[in-house]
C-alpha cells in the first residue's frame, strides 16, 4: 500500500513538475521580504525560506511544511500567503543535506534534484526522525525572531499535511495544526493543540481516515475539527491557484477559496 502511495505521488510529480512560473512570477512581484537563511543545530544545516508580513506589530509564526515534491516554488509562495494575512512564515527544506547522487559535496536540497519524481523519492525516504529534529530546530528558530510574539502554529499541505499533524504529537508549545489532506499519526493521544483539517472529497486515499480520527481524537479528548471539500481532488490548496489548469478545476478553485477564508479566520483566532 505504502508503495503503490509513492508511486502515485511520483507519477503526480510529472505533472506537477512542469516548471511553476506562475508561482515564481507571484514571488517575484511579492512587495514582502523574503530571505533564505541556514539554521544549524548539531553537524545538520537546515535551508529555510522566511517571510515577513507588513505589519506594525509582532505577529504570530506559521510553519509552513512543504508537499511531498519538496520546497517548490508554490510552496515558497504558499508560505508569502500567510505573510501577506499578517503572519511571520518560514517554510523549512526538509531535503537539506540530500543530494541526488548521495554525495556529501555539491549543491544540496530541494532544488538539487533534476525532477520531480527524484524529489518525491527523496522525500519519501527521509528518516522520519531527522524530520522531527529539523522541524524542532526550525521552529526554535522562528520563535526567538523578534518580529514573532511568542505563538507557533504549524500547517502542511499533502506530505506535509501528515507531517504537521505528526508534529503536533511531538511539539508541545504549538498554539494550532493546520492539516491539508494529510493523513493521521500514531499516539494521537500525545497531542496538546487543536487540529484543523482541510481534505479533497475526492481523494479517498486520505479523506477515508478522517472519521476514525474524529473517534479516535474525540476518545483522547482532543481537539478536532474537519472539513472535506466536495468536489476537489487532492492538492487543491495548489491546483486552485494554478492558471495553467484552464478545465475541470472548478471544483479546486472553489474548495481552496473556502480553504483559505478558514484558514484565515482560525489564525485570527488565535
Amino acid at each position: 500500500m505504502v508503495r503503490n502511495a509513492v508511486l502515485a505521488a511520483g507519477l503526480l510529480g510529472a505533472v506537477v513538475a512542469q516548471a511553476q512560473e506562475w508561482a515564481k512570477a507571484r514571488l517575484d512581484a511579492s512587495p514582502r521580504h523574503h530571505e533564505w537563511v541556514d539554521i544549524k543545530y548539531g553537524n545538520r544545516t537546515v535551508h529555510a525560506f522566511v517571510v515577513y508580513p507588513e505589519v506594525g506589530a509582532k505577529a504570530p509564526a506559521v510553519l509552513v511544511i512543504h508537499e511531498i515534491f519538496g520546497l517548490t516554488d508554490w510552496a515558497r509562495e504558499a508560505a508569502d500567503e500567510v505573510a501577506a494575512a499578517g503572519y511571520v512564515a518560514i517554510a523549512p527544506d526538509l531535503l537539506s543535506g540530500e543530494r541526488p547522487d548521495g554525495s556529501t559535496t555539491g549543491k544540496d536540497g530541494s532544488s538539487a534534484f533534476p525532477t520531480q519524481d527524484d524529489a518525491v523519492k527523496a522525500v519519501s525516504g527521509l528518516n522520519p526522525d531527522q524530520v522531527t529534529a529539523d522541524l524542532n530546530a526550525t521552529a526554535d528558530y522562528v520563535k526567538k525572531l523578534p518580529a514573532v510574539n511568542g505563538k507557533l502554529v504549524v500547517a502542511g499541505f499533502c506530505w506535509g499535511g501528515g507531517q504537521s499533524f505528526r508534529f503536533a504529537t511531538n511539539r508541545h508549545d504549538l498554539s494550532a495544526a493546520f492539516v491539508f489532506y494529510g493523513p493521521p499519526p500514531e499516539n494521537l493521544g500525545a497531542i496538546t493543540a487543536p487540529v484543523y483539517g482541510f481534505y479533497a472529497g475526492n481523494d479517498a486515499r486520505i479523506s477515508a481516515t478522517v472519521p476514525d480520527t474524529k473517534t479516535a481524537m474525540e476518545k483522547a479528548g482532543k481537539k478536532y475539527e474537519d472539513v472535506i471539500y466536495e468536489g476537489a481532488g487532492h492538492g487543491f490548496m495548489r491546483a486552485g491557484e494554478d492558471p495553467t489548469r484552464t478545465t475541470g478545476n472548478e471544483a479546486n478553485v472553489k474548495a481552496r477559496t473556502e480553504a483559505w477564508a478558514r484558514w484565515k479566520t482560525l489564525l485570527k483566532g488565535l
